[in-house]
């Protein structure tokens, strides 16, 4: 990030949504222990913000609970105030707060699943957005976020992706509208990046990467993207933009319609190899 306070040091991190009454709690908590720390070791505000690189003004916000550090400021502060590990120790609580409460929500759910799966239309989907491709969404919203919504989402969003590294792996597979792929968002070097990231994907063994081709003239999607979380102990939940108005279903009457739509849409998309053979292509590999 660019923001910089009086002092030109970098941003500390994000504010907190008012709304979220965990990340109000949380960070209220988490400030009101960094700075008894703090005054224990006898340091002023601006002194400790000198010292671990960031201006007083976002130290005071931080300690007041107005604002979420980020992991390396804690890092700092437990070096600085000599905390041995138990300042830095505190991440684990700030991460349960870090993104938007309607992030973490989604996470929550994305961790549990046994078995994913998406149909995208309009863009990649957000498990398989680079950094850079995710970015270039946020920045081209209307309204316009501010800079440092922008970070936040995206960093939130990058965050997600961690469920590809789970340990049993969850059964993911992923329909995208081919138009979704060929629009070169953020430029040229950024929808590269972003198409290699498919690929690398697509190869994961507990992954399945599909492309809807332009020459499918309409199918059971044509209403709008499809997600399926199902879970271990046999309930499941879903949503689609184009049935029960786009709210998140877990009734198995409706999660009936929305895996019959998913099935029919997997089965007249690309198979997975020629899927990665026309990546390929929109990269010129072939």
């Amino acid at each position: 990030m660019t923001n910089v306070d009086g002092h030109g040091t970098e941003d500390a991190g994000w504010d907190v949504d008012p709304e979220d009454e965990q990340g109000v709690a949380v960070l209220a908590a988490l400030g009101r222990q960094l700075k008894a720390w703090r005054e224990q070791a006898g340091i002023r505000a601006t002194d400790f913000g000198m010292e671990v690189g960031y201006g007083e003004d976002l130290v005071r916000k931080v300690e007041a609970g107005k604002r979420i550090p980020r992991p390396e400021y804690l890092d700092k502060a437990d070096e600085v105030l000599r905390a041995g590990g138990k300042i830095a120790a505190m991440k684990a609580d700030m991460e349960q707060v870090r993104y938007p409460k309607k992030v973490r929500d989604l996470a929550k759910l994305e961790g549990r699943a046994v078995e994913i799966g998406v149909y995208s239309t309009h863009v990649v989907h957000g498990l398989l957005q680079t950094a850079d491709h995710a970015r270039a969404l946020f920045e081209m919203r209307q309204p316009s976020y501010s800079q440092d919504e922008v970070e936040r989402y995206t960093a939130a969003r990058v965050a997600r992706q961690s469920v590809f590294g789970r340990t049993p792996a969850p059964a993911i597979s992923f329909v995208h509208e081919a138009s979704a792929l060929q629009r070169p968002i953020g430029g040229t070097l950024v929808w590269r990046q972003q198409l290699e990231r498919l690929l690398d994907v697509g190869r994961l063994r507990h992954v399945t990467l599909q492309v809807m081709p332009n020459s499918r003239e309409a199918h059971a999607g044509m209403g709008g993207g499809i997600e399926i979380l199902k879970f271990g102990d046999g309930t499941a939940v879903g949503r689609s933009e184009g049935a029960f108005n786009g709210r998140p279903v877990s009734d198995p009457r409706q999660l009936q319609v929305l895996e019959l739509r998913y099935g029919i849409i997997r089965a007249e998309a690309l198979t997975p190899q020629e899927s990665q053979d026309f990546i390929k292509e929109l990269l010129g590999e072939t």
